[in-house]
């Protein structure tokens, strides 16, 4: 039997053989069956669509990874140290260790995808195919390049900006950095570019629009607007870029700031001008603070939920959108951020200089030296709070089926309270929703806070083990809008920057700014805004910067919420649930342990370093200050 097997084996082998020496030239020269030649994509309109669609992937899943960029800001605290965050938090950030870098800003990475769009965009240029196929594949291409380059302008300063299509038969790849002012024309003239071919173009969702073409072009010059890439400005604010020898590489050395607060107001306005993806900012007045909650639920959600208003996911005017059918990690942020006590990761918590920053719902300052604020701090305040964080004694999903009979009414419990046992004996309870717990100690919060914003409220979800839907918004047009008050105020144009917010304010159930506010106030007051609108949405990291107010706000040490809940006299609780009639609850504030995290700022940190091994293979690059 092992004889007839061998045999079998070698006459096979024989067959094989001849079979490949007979046909050995057609067996050389034949094409993989997995690959597509260029000669063919480029002639084909399906083939071009699909490289250009692949581009696309460099969004990643927006800003929707496990260590979110809002950690690394004063607006959250990554549960799980260690994984690079405190890298940067701390300042010890450097060129052989950067620290954490989302994907989406990472060098590398970039320039693979503006490879690709400089391939896209030589071939499109003279099509093969119908000319209107082809011109919005080339406009879309011209986007995407600058999209890409202006993630790395924003992360890095100046980059070169160099559309060579290299290939292995290049002698030298050495390009050095063009300055911050071409930078930001290359990228202008793209999307100028881009525009040009627009028109009569369909808009299609998850792809690029003229509208999304537009609010690029308005991020890109609100950016170069600002005191960070304004030579005397930012010299003024720091000795560090003062004494930079390359600062052509960071700001503009000559021009005028206002002229750029002038082309920043125009692209603004070019956008908002389109009032298509306008969402309920015609209003005269507030809404009510319940539905200033709905209506801020229901533009963080984008459509993505059955529970809310769907049609606020017009404010979106580019979106990384999720299906259930791939499994992506945009699709599990319940999970990554929500509370241990439904079994979920709690990895980007609230800390409470975000928390403090929401106004009280008459539109004043929250102070915990008031004693009736500090006595309910989650009380009357703006509604926003309540639909973008969970809080203690917060309404939340039903408890998953091993954890509900522990909490009949479905509420946030990041405190410990007093409860009285089967003995009559006072002890003291551990909230669900604490690194305490009696459900998972481990993935508790250490802020005593959870993200509400981007989780879908749709009861029958249970976050640990079902994908959402919910897209994550690259750009909204309140963002512009909001980029609009923002030049509006540095021009002197207070009356118009005020109306504008205003809108913003009212849909979300706050009253008017006072006529009488003028000036720093008034500055003050928009950064605010921006921030509770904008929050987690990857915009506070930048603004802090180009503010040149990272100092006093990302620098400083992120703090925490400790609550205590003691039983009134009379009162005997055997299960626990927020009650106040029952309970008097203690609220104080502290810093984190600085062996979890110890914030620091460094004015280095206004520019993310070149990497070590970029610079190795490109010598003709130049550091980044401080490094």
């Amino acid at each position: 039997m092992k004889m007839k097997k061998i045999t079998n084996i070698s006459l096979m082998l024989l067959v094989l053989s001849a079979t490949l020496h007979a046909c050995n030239d057609d067996f050389v020269s034949t094409k993989p069956l997995s690959e597509v030649p260029q000669e063919v994509v480029w002639s084909d309109a399906g083939l071009s669509e699909a490289f250009v669609i692949e581009i696309y992937n460099g969004f990643g899943v927006g800003g929707f990874y496990e260590q979110q960029m809002a950690s690394m800001t004063d607006e959250a605290l990554f549960t799980h140290p260690n994984r690079g965050i405190n890298t940067v938090t701390e300042s010890r950030s450097n060129p052989a260790d950067q620290g954490y870098i989302m994907e989406t800003y990472e060098y590398g990475r970039m320039y693979t995808r503006i490879r690709a769009t400089n391939i896209a965009i030589s071939n499109l240029t003279e099509a093969k195919f119908d000319k209107t196929k082809a011109d919005k594949l080339l406009w879309e291409a011209y986007f995407l390049r600058a999209y890409y380059y202006q993630q790395l302008l924003r992360y890095y300063g100046g980059i070169p900006i160099d559309n060579k299509i290299y290939t292995l038969n290049d002698k030298d790849y050495m390009v050095p950095r063009n300055t911050y002012e071409e930078c930001v024309d290359a990228i202008v003239k793209d999307l100028d570019n881009a525009a040009q071919l627009l028109k009569g173009a369909s808009q299609v969702k998850g792809r690029a629009s003229e509208a999304a073409v537009l609010a690029l072009k308005s991020r890109v010059l609100l950016y170069a607007a600002s005191d960070l890439h304004d030579a005397n400005k930012a010299k003024s604010k720091s000795t560090l870029l003062a004494g930079y020898k390359n600062p052509e590489y960071l700001m503009y050395t000559t021009g005028n700031q206002t002229d750029r607060w002038t082309k920043a107001k125009a692209a603004a306005k070019a956008v908002i001008d389109h009032s298509e993806f306008a969402y309920k900012l015609d209003l005269n007045q507030p809404v009510s603070a319940a539905d200033g909650a709905i209506n801020y639920m229901a533009l963080s959600l984008g459509g993505g939920s059955k529970t809310v208003d769907f049609t606020a996911a017009k404010d979106i005017i580019l979106g990384r959108f999720f299906i259930d059918e791939k499994d992506e990690r945009g699709g599990w942020v319940g999970r990554d951020n929500g509370p241990n006590g439904y079994h979920n990761w709690a990895g980007n918590t609230p800390i409470q200089l975000l928390v403090d920053d929401y106004e009280t719902i008459a539109g004043e300052k929250f102070d915990w030296s008031n004693p009736t604020m500090a006595a309910n701090p989650y009380q009357n305040r703006d509604p926003r709070l309540k639909a973008t964080l969970l809080y203690d004694g917060a309404d939340w999903k039903p408890r998953t089926a091993d954890v509900a009979a522990r909490d009949k009414v479905n509420q946030i419990q990041t405190g410990q309270y007093e409860v009285v046992n089967a003995q009559g004996q006072k002890t003291t309870h551990f909230g669900l929703d604490t690194r305490k717990s009696p459900i998972e100690d481990w993935n508790g919060s250490r802020t005593g806070y959870y993200i509400r914003k981007f989780t879908d409220p749709d009861p029958t979800m249970e976050d640990q083990n079902t994908r959402q839907r919910i897209p994550w918004p690259m750009f909204r047009y309140t963002e512009a809008v909001l980029n609009y008050v923002e030049a509006c105020l540095e021009l002197g144009e207070e009356g118009e920057a005020k109306i504008w917010m205003n809108k913003v304010r009212f849909r979300a159930g706050m009253p008017a700014i006072p006529s009488s506010e003028s000036g720093a106030a008034l500055k003050a007051r928009y950064r605010n805004e921006r921030r509770v609108e904008l929050a987690y949405e990857e915009h506070r990291f930048f603004d802090a910067r180009r503010w040149m107010i990272a100092a006093e706000t990302i620098g400083r040490k992120a703090n925490i919420i400790n609550i205590t809940g003691t039983l009134k006299a009379g009162k005997s609780v055997t299960q626990y649930k927020y009650d106040p009639s029952s309970y008097t609850y203690k609220y104080v504030v502290s810093d984190i342990d600085p062996g979890i995290e110890n914030r620091n700022w460094d004015d280095k940190m206004y520019f993310t370093s070149l990497h070590r091994d970029e610079i190795n293979r490109n010598t003709k690059l130049i550091q980044n200050p401080g490094y």
